[in-house]
């Protein structure tokens, strides 16, 4: 007989880990369903963001900023150092190390909160009196039943149309993560989040990157000011990134790789590398799930169709995450995980989708919550703007490092924060506090009044939010 579960998650990764921890603190029988190997074969649960995205490439920027202090800013501080190599195969290491910890800690995890952890791939089998069957295929086959299902499959890399992966030289976010030796050459398609961090890694480390980007404007997403303070600490870095580009034919050959493409002006282009990564997007991961056999509804992306409680049209089954709609963010896959059990259990849980931060790992970071600029204007949103430069902040400037800036925009009659975006030093940990502000309907009066400490690049938020009134008091 099938082992019974009140609930069986299908998927590892940040919402799927989440979610089966929440509902066993919720009293439920759960069990976790995860194919993710290690280099032994063994389980490594944690999905793309701990194996091959979030964990390792943070691991990877943070060798490469060391190795980039050490070349070009130690001497600033006094600090003499010759003849400062980088060992890549130790570089991979420590990363891999980083990424072993965080697998065997939610191994750990599911063992503490008693959740029962199959290593293999989860597969509908059939919906069935009270629940669902769901076959497991890892070294052995074997059933479970579910009552309730929470699917957390997560995305697959987005491949260039006619030329697939070969993680040698035409490589995804994981290939990018094991080059086993600096390219000379480095050239990359897609100038989004993953593509600026794998970029940033390379050219620390002396690799000649070139960025090809198909829209006309850089990182559309973010707001204007923003980008155009970043785009010019790139080029400053001498990260290329071409813009409006259109890529024609590529080929990979025994010497590396050839991209034809035409640029914004029209003019045919040859561009040869050493490696290619391609970072154009993810697609919703469904292959093996067995959807069919259950009926379950996918959009025309191959994405699980969700309500706004992240319900599928089966009910007892629930989707979240990457696999469904919204961002590709694993604190949103995690908040949706302990929404759905929550939900589960009869209670409330709840995603506010207009605080969810964004964040890109470069130097300087990049980080926003809320609505940009243009995002205002197009909604017809009357706004007050306020913002305060690194460069007249005193942590900064001991840190050595001024760049960018932080920026408040107020509703021009209430004075909420409707959006505050940031480029600069450790901008992923500055945005937490508009978040909280943000979630709890602050004005841009409100930062402006409360005591930060000093001296701290958080007082640039303090700051930013006095300019949204006009009188900021250090600038």
């Amino acid at each position: 007989m099938s082992k019974q579960f009140d609930v069986v998650v299908i998927g590892g990764g940040p919402g799927g880990y989440i979610a089966a921890i929440r509902a066993s603190q919720l009293g439920f029988q759960v069990a976790c369903i995860d194919e993710w190997k290690n280099a032994e074969g063994g389980p490594a649960p944690g999905g793309t963001c701990t194996n091959v995205g979030c964990i390792p490439s943070k691991a990877l920027l943070q060798s490469s900023e060391h190795f980039d202090h050490a070349n070009h800013h130690f001497a600033d501080h006094g600090i003499s150092a010759k003849d400062v190599k980088m060992d890549v195969a130790k570089m991979l290491g420590r990363k891999d190390t980083v990424v072993k910890q965080n697998n065997d800690g939610i191994l750990y995890l599911f063992k503490k909160n008693k959740i029962t952890f199959f290593h293999g791939r989860g597969t509908f089998v059939k919906a069935i009196d009270g629940g669902f069957e769901v076959k497991v295929t890892g070294k052995a086959e074997e059933s479970i039943v579910g009552k309730q299902v929470i699917i957390a499959t997560g995305s697959n890399a987005r491949a260039l149309p006619g030329t697939p992966f070969d993680e040698v030289n035409i490589l995804s976010n994981d290939g990018a993560l094991r080059m086993g030796s600096v390219p000379k050459k480095l050239a990359l398609i897609g100038s989004g989040v993953i593509g600026l961090e794998m970029g940033s890694v390379w050219r620390r480390l002396g690799a000649e990157v070139t960025i090809l980007e198909g829209l006309p404007t850089f990182l559309g997403a973010v707001d204007e000011q923003i980008a155009k303070e970043a785009k010019k600490a790139f080029d400053k870095q001498g990260l290329k990134i071409e813009l409006g580009v259109k890529v024609g034919e590529i080929t990979n050959g025994q010497k590396g790789i050839s991209i034809a493409y035409t640029n914004a002006k029209g003019e045919a282009q040859i561009l040869d590398a050493d490696k290619l990564i391609v970072s154009i997007g993810r697609v919703p991961n469904t292959i093996g799930l067995g959807a069919e056999a259950i009926g379950l509804q996918l959009d025309e992306r191959g994405a699980i169709v969700v309500d706004g409680d992240c319900k599928t049209n089966v009910p007892g089954v629930w989707a979240v995450g990457d696999v469904v709609r919204g961002p590709m963010l694993a604190h949103k896959a995690e908040e949706e995980g302990v929404a759905v059990a929550e939900r589960i259990a009869g209670q409330h849980g709840h995603v506010n989708f207009n605080t969810i931060p964004w964040v890109i790992y470069t130097s300087p970071e990049i980080s926003w919550v809320g609505r940009n600029e243009q995002q205002l204007k197009a909604d017809g949103v009357a706004y007050k703007a306020g913002t305060f430069p690194f460069l007249a902040n005193g942590r900064a400037r001991a840190l050595g490092d001024t760049t960018g800036m932080v920026k408040f925009l107020a509703d021009a009659t209430t004075d909420e924060i409707l959006g505050v975006h940031i480029v600069g030093p450790l901008a992923s940990e500055l945005i937490s506090e508009a978040v909280v502000a943000m979630e709890f309907k602050a004005s841009a009066e409100d930062i402006a009044r409360i005591c930060h400490a000093h001296p701290s690049l958080s007082e640039a938020t303090k700051e930013a939010a006095l300019a949204v009134d006009k009188r900021t008091l250090n600038f």
